[in-house]
């Protein structure tokens, strides 16, 4: 560089942020992810343990639409692997762990019903993940 030349910079603007899922979307995933974790809840666990079952439903629901409203950016809805993206692998991963937090702070009626009930909540995440989503 010569003595005396300027040197001049080009600042380039970040593009907004974008999303690639409405909350609407989002919402009506965590919704059906709701729905059949009640359904493997009702069917696992014993009909006098309503509060587990209906704490398998809404802690499956909520852990996906905390996840992906979190996490909705395109570098992570992008499939990595044909089919599957970093947010379809880490919503179940949520799934599981509210599920096993709840079990650990208010111990169900029937611990090994109760951990095929969490099992079948985490598979019905990730398939309702891979497929709405």
């Amino acid at each position: 560089m010569k003595k005396g030349t300027a040197i001049t910079f080009t600042a380039v603007a970040a593009a907004p942020a974008t999303t690639t899922f409405s909350t609407g979307h989002i919402a009506l995933t965590a919704a059906v992810t709701g729905v059949i974790a009640l359904a493997a809840a009702a069917w696992r666990l014993p009909r006098s343990a309503w509060a587990d079952i209906a704490a398998v439903a809404i802690l499956s629901a909520a852990s996906v639409l905390a996840w992906r409203l979190s996490a909705n950016m395109p570098q992570l809805n992008d499939d990595g692997l044909p089919g599957f993206s970093a947010n379809d692998w880490a919503a179940p991963l949520l799934t599981y762990l509210f599920l096993s937090l709840y079990a650990d702070l208010r111990p169900p009626a029937d611990t090994r019903r109760y951990a095929q009930a969490r099992a079948l909540a985490t598979l019905a995440s990730l398939a309702v993940n891979v497929i709405t989503i």
